[in-house]
């Protein structure tokens, strides 16, 4: 098996045509080096193993892309690296968006815990002062935690229907009640 595929473009040839046994010999052949590569990358061998599975599969789902003229050692190189680039911007959005999350609250736990008492109250107020179906599926959705889906299900609504109404539940306490202006996320992260 491995003289069938040691040059470049038959093994490309034979991955092309869906040989399972060609992408045995690739995973074979560079599975190791490909791991130490992104372990250099990520510094964590989990995550380095995950982003050439992940280079693997992507590579055999798009198989028949595949250019015989180009190198398959320096294609899966240059997919290891890109792969690294993602998981690096998906992590990095996580922790941007954690880190905003922390300063949020760290916010309402300077507030004086009176003022979030009283918004706390007034806030539950305003939802029982919200029309019938409104305050149903507002309160499926945040209380219950229940989907879109399950709650257009459950009512026999439409999914478009169930978000108009939480965003005008949403709206409506808004407007009803008067936030402090460090406080703005607080109506959001009192129903997530």
């Amino acid at each position: 098996m491995r003289r069938r595929f040691k040059e470049n473009a038959n093994l490309i040839g034979h991955l092309k045509k869906g040989d399972g046994d060609a992408f045995s010999f690739l995973v074979n052949s560079y599975n190791h080096q490909l791991c130490v590569y992104a372990n250099s990358l990520v510094n964590d061998k989990a995550l380095a193993e995950d982003i050439v599975q992940n280079v693997y599969i992507k590579t055999w789902e798009k198989r028949k892309y595949l250019n015989e003229c180009f190198s398959i050692k320096s294609f899966l190189y240059k997919s290891v690296h890109n792969e690294f680039i993602d998981q690096y911007r998906k992590n990095r959005s996580v922790t941007i968006l954690e880190k905003k999350y922390i300063e949020t609250l760290d916010a309402i736990v300077e507030e004086d815990y009176n003022v979030l008492e009283k918004l706390y109250l007034l806030v539950q107020n305003e939802i029982q002062n919200l029309p019938p179906k409104c305050k149903n599926i507002f309160l499926l959705s945040k209380k219950e935690g229940l989907s879109n889906v399950e709650i257009s299900e459950h009512l026999n609504i439409s999914t478009k229907t169930v978000e108009a109404h939480i965003t005008k539940a949403f709206c409506l306490i808004r407007e009803r009640v008067s936030l402090p202006t460090n406080m703005g996320a607080f109506l959001f992260l009192l129903f997530v």
